[in-house]
């Protein structure tokens, strides 16, 4: 450990640095989690940070050690986001200006909220990774100093108080997920972890669509790139500081799916009735991916960030309905005669389905010409219900065929 730049005691004195200034936010058992994934599981809450993200920690470390004539010259860093907001708040705080490079795709949430803080944000490019190109301008055109989302000694080491917490409440914990983008949040926390406790599973969580670290650890080629809910950890270049530290304290990294982040994100939000972004639940998405892993043991997972867009987490939510058939869309044939949609409302009433939409069509040659096509959407308890409502339809003559979720209806 001695040759890296970030040691257990620089994590110590940055935990003594923002006491007071960044919140120590619980760490709380989750017992519809342990049920869901079968392990004990314990949920480390930073999406309640003031910026509801941990990037207040290792910001705050780092701009706490610029010296007068570097305050005065103003700060710039890169970020989706989270990094954004953390270094627009405590620049404020201190009296520092801040200007934030951040991509174009970064939602507007994240944009609006960074501005709100006095921060001045330029949208550069598709990535976190194609924001560095402007960042370096803006360092050679105005002497701003750059505050590093994660490559940056102190941030890590901010970063890593996290575990120091964790631990300082549940020192039986036998395994942290932790997501990783640059590899800041991890690194950071391997260090405090396995200085505390040797034997702790350190497991990282990272978008099978960027899978940068875990190419920089197996010295891999999987290919980057990509739309993800995980906007905040879309990383193409894993952290030149954290990638060794990863390759000797970190004992797996997952990489998990765009349909697991989006269960783990609706998990959170209807079992523990609290908000997550796909970064923040990559580490719950990957205990989904791989539960024989995790089964039985003691996990503490850190919810990292909060910061999603209100619209995603509502077509995450329906999709999650969707998928669990508890909202159903199918196709009746149907005779084109008065009463007919009367009588299929009111059966499908007595069989406890709510109607959400329906699409009457007549003018299709595959239909006879005395009939219609009747495309429903129902809510329903559960999948058996919905097999019973479609067994329910066939035995009424009206030939139901099962859609999809999202399949056009033409």
């Amino acid at each position: 450990m001695s040759g890296w730049p970030v040691s257990f005691a620089d994590v110590q004195a940055a935990q003594s640095l923002i006491r007071g200034h960044v919140l120590h936010t619980p760490m709380l058992p989750a017992p519809r989690l342990s049920a869901l994934t079968g392990a004990e599981v314990f949920v480390k809450y930073e999406n309640l940070q003031v910026t509801n993200s941990f990037k207040e920690r290792g910001a705050l470390n780092r701009l706490s050690a610029l010296g007068a004539a570097e305050r005065a010259r103003g700060v710039v860093a890169m970020s989706a986001g989270n990094h954004a907001q953390a270094v627009a708040y405590h620049a404020a705080r201190l009296g520092i200006a801040a200007t934030i490079v951040m991509p174009v795709t970064t939602p507007y949430v994240k944009v609006a909220a960074t501005e709100a803080h006095g921060a001045e944000v330029v949208l550069f490019g598709e990535t976190v990774s194609d924001a560095q190109s402007r960042v370096a301008e803006l360092m050679t055109g105005r002497g701003l100093i750059e505050i590093h989302p994660y490559d940056d000694p102190l941030v890590i080491a901010g970063q890593g108080t996290i575990a120091l917490e964790m631990l300082a409440e549940r020192a039986d914990l036998e395994c942290l997920v932790i997501p990783i983008g640059g590899g800041g949040l991890i690194a950071g926390n391997a260090i405090a972890a396995k200085a505390l406790d040797a034997s702790i599973d350190i497991v990282g969580a990272e978008s099978v669509l960027y899978p940068s670290m875990w190419n920089a650890v197996h010295d891999g080629q999987k290919p980057l790139g990509g739309a993800t809910l995980a906007e905040g950890i879309a990383v193409k270049t894993a952290g030149r500081i954290a990638t060794p530290i990863v390759r000797e304290l970190v004992n797996d990294i997952v990489l998990v799916d765009e349909s697991q982040l989006e269960r783990a994100v609706n998990a959170y939000m209807t079992l523990q009735k609290t908000m997550a972004e796909g970064a923040g639940a990559a580490g719950l998405a990957a205990m989904l991916a791989e539960p024989a892993r995790f089964r039985g043991k003691r996990v503490g997972l850190i919810l990292c960030g909060g910061n999603i867009d209100p619209r995603i987490l509502a077509s995450i939510m329906v999709r999650e309905l969707e998928r669990a058939e508890r909202v159903v869309s199918f196709r009746l044939t149907i005779p084109d005669r008065p009463g007919v949609l009367g009588q299929i409302a009111t059966r499908l009433g007595a069989l406890g389905a709510n109607i959400l939409e329906v699409d009457h069509k007549r003018l299709f040659l595959d239909v006879p010409a005395k009939g219609a096509r009747l495309d429903v959407t129902v809510e329903t308890r559960d999948r058996a219900h919905a097999d019973e409502i479609i067994g329910a339809m066939a035995q009424d003559g009206y030939q139901p065929v099962r859609m999809a979720p999202g399949e056009v209806r033409e």
